[in-house]
């Protein structure tokens, strides 16, 4: 028996992971290997932060290009089926992204978005070091 169209997208959205991606793990395992030691998922924060400094007060997410809406190549993509749908879904993604953003800053946190398209470029350690090391 074959699945129908409906039930395989269904599957396959379902597989589709929040937290402890891929790119998730490449930016914990460089910052651990650097001597960073980290809180994840902080559930009391705005946005759930994927890596939480608290000593130092800051967080690091780590944001899917397309899910976000970055403007890079993949994140500039729009999907062909139900593009409305998508268009107004990755609208939201930003505007609850801003929001949080500004509540965390609200409360004193500072805030670090690390891309996806990031992920393998040089110097993001480098990045990081800078982001966590300022006072």
């Amino acid at each position: 028996m074959t699945e129908t169209p409906e039930a395989l997208r269904r599957r396959t959205m379902q597989a589709i992971k929040s937290k402890d991606t891929k790119p998730e793990w490449i930016v914990r395992r460089l910052l651990h290997a650097a001597g960073y030691r980290y809180r994840l998922h902080g559930k009391a924060l705005p946005g759930k932060p994927d890596l939480v400094f608290a000593g130092r007060r800051k967080v690091i997410f780590v944001h899917g290009c397309f899910w976000h809406g970055h403007d890079c190549a993949r994140g500039a993509r729009q999907p062909q089926a139900n593009a409305e749908y998508w268009s107004a879904k990755i609208g939201r993604n930003r505007d609850r992204d801003v929001r949080h953003l500004a509540a965390l800053r609200a409360d004193g946190w500072k805030a670090h978005v690390v891309w996806e398209c990031e992920i393998r470029t040089p110097g993001l350690l480098g990045r990081l070091r800078k982001f966590l090391d300022a006072s």
